[in-house]
């Protein structure tokens, strides 16, 4: 029994990545049309047809958008977002559960895909850890976007969470813009992504419910860098006891 589940999950997984494809060459010319409009406007009408992608794929697959709001959200507000980062079904969640135009922190290395990269580099903001230099430039454009009017999205881990903790280390990076921005931070939740999809294999995706839950709002009025590590530690306990209250531990 257990190896026809496996097979059938396997199935699963290859009708997703196909259906995935398929929508992603839909909207891909409208993409491209979009992109004469400028960085403001074009990557805002690109982050519209994204949600479109992302509600359009859980529609096919049989994943089900959830939202909880333990706290108010106003989506007319300009927010640094931060959330755990567990596994690749954290992506959709941030076009089809953040109502306001945003641009994320992406690896650069997702650029390489073949179509999906173009896209990918028209709707994030590239980041390159590994360089000094280029995580230098990234924070300027993140700031620059903030400038803009626009939100931001980051992953303070930087990476996937692979220990048996319900956080990782947090890097400065986020919290530092929202000091020298004085923006305030968004913390959310994704509370089912590695159930929909473990970080061990891009063949574990299951269909079912993949919430996102917004927490309260920190505000940085006033903070200086002297308080970084405060906001941080602050930030960091939300989401963790946020995990915890909804039984979200990593899986080995």
């Amino acid at each position: 029994m257990k190896y026809v589940i496996k097979v059938l999950q396997f199935c699963y997984s290859i009708y997703c990545l196909i259906s995935f494809i398929a929508v992603m060459l839909c909207i891909f010319p409208f993409v491209l049309l979009s992109l004469p409009f400028g960085k403001v406007k074009g990557g805002n009408m690109i982050y519209t047809l994204c949600t479109i992608w992302g509600r359009t794929w859980y529609l096919l697959i049989g994943m089900v958008h959830g939202e909880i709001y333990e706290a108010p959200h106003n989506r007319k507000k300009q927010y640094i977002f931060v959330a755990n980062h567990i596994s690749y079904m954290d992506i959709p969640p941030i076009v089809t559960g953040v109502h306001q135009p945003i641009r994320a922190l992406g690896k650069a290395e997702m650029v390489h895909i073949p179509i999906f990269g173009w896209i990918y580099r028209a709707a994030v903001i590239l980041v390159d850890r590994s360089n000094a230099t280029a995580r230098a430039r990234s924070i300027r454009a993140l700031k620059a976007v903030l400038n803009k009017g626009i939100s931001i999205f980051i992953f303070p881990e930087g990476t996937f969470n692979y220990s048996k903790k319900p956080l990782k280390h947090f890097y400065d990076g986020a919290f530092r813009i929202a000091i020298e921005t004085q923006t305030p931070i968004k913390p959310l939740l994704f509370i089912d992504t590695l159930k929909r999809m473990h970080h061990r294999s891009l063949f574990e995706l299951t269909p079912g419910l993949n919430r996102v839950v917004y927490l309260e709002e920190v505000p940085v009025a006033g903070l200086t860098k002297e308080d970084l590590p405060a906001l941080k530690q602050k930030v960091f306990h939300m989401i963790e006891q946020g995990l915890q209250r909804y039984n979200e531990y990593p899986v080995a």
